[in-house]
């Protein structure tokens, strides 16, 4: 009856929102009239928080970022609400690469503004029957909605545009980067741009376009990108 309750609840905030013309679960660009990315772009120190989340071990407790500081990178991933359609599949997504991230030292946190209590019951249901089953990472509770308009992806139906950041372990965004409600995210993409991150932290050396783990990278400087451009 809970599960029940919350898939009622999210649906209704969805159709309120859409009703009001404020987002685009269907296509088109609208859902980012709201948005306030200036916040947080690139480089800028990720805002620290405490909130309930619900871990892998089914537990709810509060999580606080600052505490992955000098441990761990992380990467923050929002989502617009539990019991919808994208979401369920990205977050799904996440929980399978999750080893992937591990590997990389690196802490993966989802976050809505959805209850503590709305994620539980969600982790309790199968994927089959529209549930996301036991994903390995916590996933925050946003209920206050002040974690979501700190990282500017609090869209004005008071749901959270589909952001992500990897923040490295000095606790600075590295990457950003934010979806419109009904475009999914690449897995892939954050874990080669983790790569990156920590290939130049290792090296020096930046990574080009379409640059991958095992790739050569590119001094920064006029006579290094004449060179690795004219070995393309």
């Amino acid at each position: 009856m809970l599960a029940f309750r919350n898939f009622a609840v999210s649906r209704s905030l969805l159709a309120v929102a859409q009703q009001q013309g404020r987002t685009s679960l269907g296509g088109g660009a609208r859902g980012f009239s709201a948005l306030t990315f200036q916040k947080i772009v690139g480089t800028g120190q990720a805002p620290d928080f405490q909130a309930d989340a619900v871990y892998g071990d089914n537990s709810i407790k509060p999580l606080r970022l600052s505490d992955y500081f000098g441990k761990k990178y992380v990467c923050l991933f929002f989502y617009p609400a539990d019991w919808t359609f994208v979401c369920p599949s990205e977050i799904i997504a996440f929980g399978e690469a999750y080893s992937e991230f591990q590997k990389r030292g690196a802490e993966v946190i989802g976050c809505s503004t959805d209850t503590a209590p709305s994620h539980f019951c969600w982790k309790a249901t199968e994927p089959s029957k529209g549930g996301i089953g036991q994903v390995p990472f916590p996933i925050v509770a946003d209920v206050s909605k002040k974690i979501s308009s700190d990282y500017g992806v609090l869209h004005e139906s008071h749901l959270a545009l589909r952001g992500l950041f990897l923040i490295d372990k000095a606790g600075v965004v590295r990457h950003s980067v934010v979806n419109d409600f009904p475009v999914g995210r690449d897995v892939h993409e954050a874990l080669r741009a983790l790569d990156a991150i920590q290939f130049h932290e290792s090296h020096g050396d930046v990574c080009p376009a379409n640059w991958k783990a095992g790739e050569k990278g590119m001094k920064a400087s006029f006579e290094g990108v004449k060179e690795y451009l004219s070995e393309k």
